[in-house]
């Protein structure tokens, strides 16, 4: 008699991630997701490729992702070569426009990269810009402490109608975060406030941010997770969150006040970060529910 045929366990776990990740399939199906790409995520080759193979899975299985990314470290790193100092107020670019010019120079680059690995991994991704199909109206930032940003500006609408057109035909938009006032003129718009609003006006299921961190910590560097507004505010007040965390959570928030139902903020420097999130029971970060 034969002996039965033994699987490894490897195999065995693999069928038990895939059955494990058929539920979130069918939930957020048709479903538009969000994914804010940056920090390491944006620098590692592996996980450059491993986020771009996450994208297309997504897009494989029904969904409906949309990428936005900045280029902080990319950004800087050519200000230094060209001897430039990069100058932040509130966690915003101050933004000259010489240092615009290098802005846009160095998001096209990193777009037209990102593009590039998606289609590798089998997508078909298009970049885009706020300019593209009138995408981002944007106007000048004005801080309450009255100092000037240059060319860094907020959102006054977006027009979702290119993402969607896309998104019928097949395709994964990946946008960068530039935007165009009523008299043409450009700015520079940071990365987090750009799809925090995107997932709002799309009506995103979900938004994700993926960072350097493991998620939102607390003062002894605890994650935390299951934040609802409420705690997120009591939070920021006892100065529990603050620095470079401030814009991605005050973005989080108002998109999930604003019907986005979970905002994902996510440690990107975990291979495949974006499908254990959206795909599996443990998840990899901090969650944020709308209520």
């Amino acid at each position: 008699m034969n002996a039965p045929y033994s699987h490894s366990p490897e195999a065995a776990e693999k069928a038990r991630i895939l059955a494990e990740a058929l539920p979130y399939i069918q939930l957020f199906h048709g479903k538009t997701i969000v994914v804010k790409f940056g920090g390491n995520a944006m620098t590692d080759e592996a996980l450059k490729e491993n986020f771009a193979y996450d994208v297309v899975l997504l897009k494989l299985v029904g969904m409906n992702p949309v990428v936005v990314h900045g280029g902080g470290p990319q950004i800087e790193d050519m200000l230094t070569r060209l001897g430039k100092k990069g100058e932040f107020v509130q966690g915003m670019r101050v933004t000259d426009n010489e240092t615009l010019d290098i802005v846009e120079m160095v998001l096209g680059k990193v777009n037209k990269e990102l593009v590039e690995l998606i289609n590798q991994a089998g997508g078909k991704a298009v970049g885009l810009t706020g300019q593209d199909g009138s995408l981002i109206r944007a106007k000048k930032m004005l801080l309450s402490s009255k100092e000037d940003l240059g060319q860094v500006g907020e959102i006054e609408s977006i027009d979702p109608s290119v993402i969607e057109a896309l998104e019928k035909g097949g395709f994964i938009p990946v946008v960068a975060p530039i935007g165009t006032g009523a008299d043409g003129t450009t700015y520079n718009i940071n990365a987090d406030l750009v799809a925090g609003k995107l997932a709002e006006i799309l009506k995103a299921e979900k938004l994700v941010v993926l960072t350097n961190t493991p998620g939102v910590l607390d003062k002894n560097g605890k994650l935390l997770t299951g934040l609802t507004p409420r705690k997120i505010d009591d939070l920021v007040a006892k100065g529990v969150i603050s620095g470079g965390m401030l814009p991605k959570i005050g973005s989080a928030l108002d998109a999930a006040r604003n019907g986005v139902k979970s905002v994902h903020i996510i440690d990107g420097r975990v291979p495949h970060a974006v499908l254990l999130e959206v795909l599996t029971d443990q998840g990899v970060g901090t969650l944020i529910r709308s209520k």
